[in-house]
């Protein structure tokens, strides 16, 4: 999973033969430089610029660009080395027509990647101002493992003040020789890549990179190949468009009408371009808290920003409730010294003096406790306000199925960035709900429980309406995924032994939305976890080929989804194990699995199957306090997506999806 960092965090790298790519949506100049443990540059032979592009372990371009590609050998780099800092400055000899500072420039975005393109860690440089040159981010030995963490320090007098801070005795005479380097290339170096296509353009290929011709580059405007590489992972890079797109760290080739490879990265997560201002809210009255605005977080989209901004609404929830529970845990343990205190006193036992303390005390916690209460209170009725805002905004991949949005329904042409799981919510705050976004494409296999015997409202539920619940809500899920998907780009097969699902299929296979009939009894289950794994053994000896577009005539490269029902019967060791391929190895590869299944049924396969569970996101039919934040450790209450009681929004939607898939096989 890439590891979207902030200024000062930090990743581990697992790999020594790194590449960094930087977009910055105007030329600037790339640099790297070798130092100490205590941050000091030795001599301009430590540091690689476009005058030297080549040191010991490192690279870099040999120009002014929009967009780099700086390789990182950490082998290569000598034992006195434990930092390498990745460089970037805006041509000084610009000959007056580029920016002179970073503030007035799209942010810079750096990716760190392994050599197959797979993004491990992602940085957007924000907060830049006056400054004309900037250490975008640092590999550092620490304990003898290499690191990566986030800088954004930026330097208003340039190249030579900042080399000047890293004790480089030669700052000045270096910058000036890093400056004329690059006005010797500013005639041939790359402008920023050229604006997205438009909305209706179904192309799904990635753009090349733009690197200068000493690189081998095509000359700008000519297309170029992207690096057939798929990552190992799915909710992190938010880019697409100038370099290699990024989604959860997974990148690759793509398949596209004209042919060539195949990419399941997502195809509008974009890097190298600054997001569009969000709406301007009206002017609140004196005294009043701002009116909230849909879409008013950043983003590249207004699908972007709302993305952001429900996400951005679960974090403030979380830190109010975290706050109001600390308030209240500070009221009860003060409360509790005090009462102690009291106590212990011997002349408080006599007459009213140890009730008046009690009291008091019991006064001061209900004061906290209240003050607390209405800080909550006020901040949850201004999430509120901002959930009636946002909810009828959301597209549909966002929305509940009570959306109005749904009625307007037609198959989209491109992916969206997420779709909705449900929604989660706090005890404290009852009255609000966040949407659950789960970002596309899948990059982890989904389990839905159907073990549970009770729900947190406390009606009791039975092991067969547990089945018919989780069936239902598995249905649900798939039908979102093909609703959200363009025609033909979502594949879903279904596996139910002993046919106990037919009734909560009918609206998939009813509308003739499905790959093929569901799969019954052990020969289907065999036939189809056999034809998904060649799949994936055919995709990945492709790409390890380095031939993505060899594989056979006819290939479906749609992504792929396999629900199974009533697990584990049907399935022997060998199934079982397939399936285990399948969650491990699919999803790079656009092969999804969702589980339909009681864990605790399946205890008889020991922990063969535990790598598998954990592997899966579990979800539930019932609402279910089973789901933590990493910020503050809640326990949040997930709530399914509940279909309206009677409405046939489902099978309107499928129905529609169906039409486009048969007109787009014509």
């Amino acid at each position: 999973m890439t590891a979207e960092l902030v200024r000062g965090q930090n990743h581990p790298l697992s790999q020594s033969r790194l590449e960094i790519r930087i977009s910055a949506g105007t030329p600037v100049a790339a640099a790297a430089a070798l130092s100490d443990e205590n941050g000091r540059i030795h001599g301009t032979e430590w540091v690689a610029h476009p005058g030297a592009p080549v040191q010991p372990g490192l690279e870099v371009s040999r120009q002014a660009a929009a967009d780099h590609r700086l390789a990182v050998d950490l082998d290569a780099v000598t034992e006195a080395v434990h930092r390498v800092s990745v460089l970037l400055a805006l041509p000084a000899a610009n000959g007056g027509a580029g920016p002179a500072r970073f503030g007035a420039v799209a942010a810079p975005f750096v990716a760190v990647t392994g050599l197959d393109g797979t993004e491990v860690a992602s940085y957007t440089i924000t907060g830049l101002d006056l400054e004309s040159a900037v250490v975008a981010l640092e590999l550092y030995r620490r304990q003898g493992a290499w690191k990566v963490r986030a800088v954004g320090q930026g330097y208003a007098g340039g190249l030579a003040e900042l080399f000047a801070d890293q004790g480089l005795s030669e700052a000045a005479q270096l910058a000036a020789g890093i400056d004329e380097a690059v006005a010797r290339g500013l005639a041939r170096s790359v402008q920023a890549p050229p604006p997205r296509t438009s909305e209706g353009d179904r192309s799904r290929q990635a753009a090349a990179p733009a690197v200068g011709p000493d690189q081998g580059a095509a000359p700008q405007g000519a297309p170029g190949p992207v690096p057939p590489a798929y990552g190992g992972q799915p909710a992190g890079g938010q880019g697409q468009g100038g370099p290699q797109p990024a989604y959860g760290g997974a990148t690759g080739p793509h398949a596209s009408a004209g042919g060539g490879p195949v990419d399941y990265s997502h195809p509008r997560r974009q890097t190298s371009a600054p997001p569009p201002p969000p709406p301007a809210a009206h002017p609140a009255q004196p005294g009043q808290p701002t009116r909230p605005v849909a879409g008013d977080a950043t983003g590249w989209s207004m699908e972007e920003r709302l993305y952001n901004q429900v996400w951005g609404m679960f974090e403030d929830l979380a830190r109010t409730a975290a706050a109001y529970r600390s308030a209240v845990d500070f009221a009860e343990s003060r409360m509790d010294k005090e009462l102690e205190q009291a106590l212990s006193d011997p002349r408080s036992r006599i007459g009213g003096q140890g009730d008046a303390a009690r009291e008091a005390a019991r006064a001061r916690y209900t004061q906290l406790v209240d003050q607390a209460r209405a800080s909550l209170d006020r901040d949850v009725a201004q999430l509120v306000a901002e959930s009636e805002v946002v909810e009828p905004a959301l597209p549909p991949a966002f929305a509940r199925w009570d959306n109005p949005c749904w009625h307007a329904y037609r198959v989209p042409m491109e992916i969206p960035m997420a779709l909705r799981l449900g929604d989660l919510r706090l005890p404290e705050a009852e009255s609000i709900r966040i949407p659950m976004l789960l970002r596309l494409p899948l990059e982890r296999g989904l389990w839905i429980d159907s073990g549970r015997t009770d729900s947190l409202d406390g009606s009791f539920t039975d092991s067969h309406d547990m089945r018919r619940l989780a069936m239902d809500t598995a249905v649900a899920h798939a039908a979102r995924l093909l609703a959200v998907y363009p025609a033909g780009e979502f594949t879903v097969h279904i596996v139910d032994p002993a046919g106990s699902g037919a009734q909560a299929l009918a609206p998939l296979t009813q509308t003739g939305v499905l790959a093929g009939p569901p799969a019954q009894g052990a020969a289907g289950v065999t036939e189809v976890l056999a034809r998904l794994t060649q799949r994936v053994d055919l995709v990945q000896m492709a790409l390890r080929g380095g031939a993505p577009d060899a594989l056979p005539p006819g290939f479906d490269t749609s992504q792929q989804l396999l629900i199974v029902n009533d697990f584990p019967h049907g399935f022997d060791d060998r199934a079982v194990n397939q399936l285990r391929y399948l969650v491990d190895e699919g999803p790079s590869v656009g092969v999804h699995l969702m589980m339909v299944a009681d864990r605790e049924e399946s205890a008889g396969y020991g922990p063969l199957l535990d790598p598998l569970w954990r592997a899966l996101l579990r979800l539930t039919p019932v609402p279910d306090d089973h789901l933590a934040d990493p910020w503050v450790g809640h326990a949040w209450t997930y709530e399914p997506p509940a279909v309206p009681h009677g409405s046939e929004v489902l099978r309107t939607v499928l129905t529609q999806v169906a039409e486009a898939r048969r007109t787009w096989n014509r």
